[in-house]
């Protein structure tokens, strides 16, 4: 583990989860747009968020993912390195580690994950009312999530497998914690239809054509801008669109079940 610095401030840090072990598309979070490293682009976007002041790239062990070091130093936020398969493990590591009571993940996966809804969800952990936060109604792959440690201590504890991919299930599956959807009832925003996350090549096709759509505009551009350009070019959607059936079959195939030591 690298030496980093604790928490000093105490404010809820985003954890940026990350690994090349992919098998689907293996080094995807290396895929080059405009020459930089998908999810370089992935960290500046999130970095737009007005309330963290602390984010965390999360990885692995593993020496191949000692190029993420180099991605953190650039991109001027903090790293740790955790568990290979067990995420769940990792984050309660790196909360241990940087001392904070919760946080807020943002895969890299989801490479237009929100500012604005990292911002809306750093208020709905403040208050310290739930174990889990996510939105509903957003497109897939854009909304965060706030977890509390308490809460994930206690499913480290219970939990029987090391490879805790889909680790949302462990949260909303067993029945366990207090979880908390935030419905999003912008006629704008609401478009679950549209996939906006990272496992096919499909999927980076989709991205790299939107990156490119903005490639004259500013640096930031905000969901509802992408939302509109997908509006007046629906043939960009067309681009993934069938992978999210793919991608739910071996979800539920592989990631459908939670199972725990006991139950209290």
């Amino acid at each position: 583990m690298s030496d980093i610095k604790k928490n000093p401030k105490k404010t809820i840090p985003v954890f940026i989860t990350a690994r090349l072990g992919s098998t689907r598309l293996p080094g995807k979070h290396l895929l080059l747009i405009f020459e930089k490293p998908i999810i370089e682009h992935m960290i500046m976007r999130v970095k737009h968020a007005h309330l963290p002041k602390l984010f965390v790239l999360c990885t692995t062990s593993l020496p191949e993912d000692d190029i993420f070091e180099d991605i953190a130093r650039r991109c001027n936020i903090k790293i740790f390195r955790g568990h290979p398969t067990d995420i769940l493990q990792r984050w309660l590591d790196a909360s241990d580690h940087f001392k904070t009571k919760s946080f807020i993940s943002a895969e890299a996966d989801d490479v237009f994950c929100d500012p604005e809804f990292i911002d809306l969800i750093y208020r709905e952990l403040e208050k310290r009312e739930f174990d889990y936060i996510t939105c509903k109604g957003l497109p897939f792959g854009i909304t965060p999530t706030g977890i509390n440690v308490d809460a994930l201590r206690t499913i480290c504890a219970l939990k029987e497998d090391d490879d805790t991919q889909g680790q949302e299930r462990y949260f909303t599956k067993t029945g366990l914690f207090k979880v908390h959807y935030i419905d999003v009832d912008d006629p704008e925003l609401m478009h679950p239809e549209v996939r906006m996350t990272l496992d096919y090549q499909e999927d980076f096709e989709f991205f790299k054509e939107i990156f490119h759509q903005f490639q004259e505009q500013k640096k930031f551009f905000s969901l509802r801008e992408i939302l509109h350009l997908l509006k007046e070019h629906p043939e960009i959607v067309k681009i993934n669109e069938k992978m999210q059936e793919s991608y739910k079959k071996r979800y539920d195939s592989i990631y459908g079940k939670v199972k725990l030591k006991t139950k209290f």
